[in-house]
């Protein structure tokens, strides 16, 4: 391999447990990462280039104006993009001329989305990609963790950034939310991106679980997108209109994901199973409260469907996948079969053993 050339994958995701919660300070959820993979590949080069074919973005030049990060053009679609240039330029103290190239197998060949969390994958890569690039920077997968939900906050305002941690850390997670007041504090004070990377980040929790091998994953898709931003808004009022309702479900699915972290810890398959249907449960009670479709028709029959196991909505509902398990082989056989009478995709996706990656 050359020394100036690396590629850099980072894994997708999907939510197991703490939808809607974790985008709330100091919450939990478990997160898993799966095996499809964003990735980029990145080489040392005086003339600064990326392509993303799969967006018809190629041939696009960047350059650092003093300090100031200009694009050869304007697309919306390159928020992350620059997000993450100006966040390692601040980190690193200086530019990192190179040419980028990054394909993905996230979405659908035709461009629909799993909703696999293709944009954290990509600030995750490519944060990992310019810290290799040039002067290399050997950092762990905290400094990587912050680094990139540094940028994501910066691209987009607020999120949970537990994909990011998936991404990152790879296999099933624990994620407890951090303080997002104090992440959007230090940016507006201008603290020095370093100095923010090597703090405390209050309430941040991460810990690798691993599923009962007795249990078996599966994920179907509806092939419907989810909106995940207006039922996320729809949540977030809740607070305002009803905060005893709100601060009930948050309560309520921190019990539910402390003890299904500990069902994954102890290898206990039948706590497991109890804890994804006791999370399905309160997030169709939610859909009540807040009259968004979480659980869609689609998403009904693709749970009920499945005779075996446990199933449940992954992320934000209204479209996108179903995730569940079940124990043993035969289950896999039925759910399959009782999807495609439906009209359900079973995905072919496993639990990615690791997280970002360089090659």
């Amino acid at each position: 391999m050359n020394a100036h050339r690396y590629t850099i994958q980072a894994p997708g995701k999907l939510f197991i447990a703490g939808e809607y919660a974790i985008t709330a300070p100091n919450q939990p959820s478990i997160v898993a990462a799966i095996d499809r993979y964003l990735s980029v590949d990145i080489q040392s080069s005086k003339l600064n280039r990326i392509d993303f074919p799969q967006l018809g973005l190629t041939d696009i030049n960047w350059r650092f104006d003093s300090e100031k990060f200009k694009l050869s053009v304007h697309d919306d679609r390159l928020h992350f993009f620059a997000s993450v240039m100006k966040t390692i330029y601040q980190y690193k103290g200086g530019d990192t001329p190179a040419h980028i190239f990054v394909t993905s197998d996230l979405d659908h060949d035709d461009g629909k989305k799993y909703g696999l969390g293709s944009s954290a994958a990509f600030v995750v890569a490519l944060t990992e990609a310019l810290l290799h690039c040039g002067d290399k920077q050997s950092v762990d997968k905290l400094t990587v963790f912050k680094l990139a939900s540094i940028a994501h906050f910066k691209a987009q305002g607020n999120g949970s950034c537990a994909d990011i941690a998936a991404s990152v850390y790879g296999g099933l997670v624990y994620y407890r939310s951090f303080d997002f007041d104090f992440l959007t504090d230090a940016l507006s004070n201008n603290v020095p991106v370093k100095d923010l990377v090597q703090m405390d980040w209050p309430h941040l929790q991460i810990e690798p679980l691993t599923v009962p091998t007795s249990l078996y994953f599966m994920v179907g898709w509806t092939k419907e997108e989810a909106q995940t931003k207006p039922f996320i808004e729809r949540f977030q009022q809740l607070k305002e209109t009803d905060f005893a309702s709100y601060q009930y479900f948050l309560v309520e699915t921190d019990t539910i994901v402390e003890t299904l972290r500990e069902s994954f810890k102890d290898n206990n398959q039948t706590g497991v199973l109890e804890g994804i249907r006791a999370n399905r449960h309160l997030l169709r009670a939610l859909q009540e409260k807040i009259d968004v479709p979480i659980e869609t028709e689609i998403l009904t029959t693709l749970i009920d469907s499945a005779k075996s196991g446990a199933f449940k909505t992954s992320g934000a509902g209204g479209g996108d996948c179903g995730i569940g398990f079940v124990s043993d082989k035969v289950a896999v056989k039925q759910v399959k079969e009782a999807w495609l009478e439906h009209g359900i995709e079973y995905l072919d996706l496993n639990i990615s053993p690791f997280g970002v990656t360089v090659n």
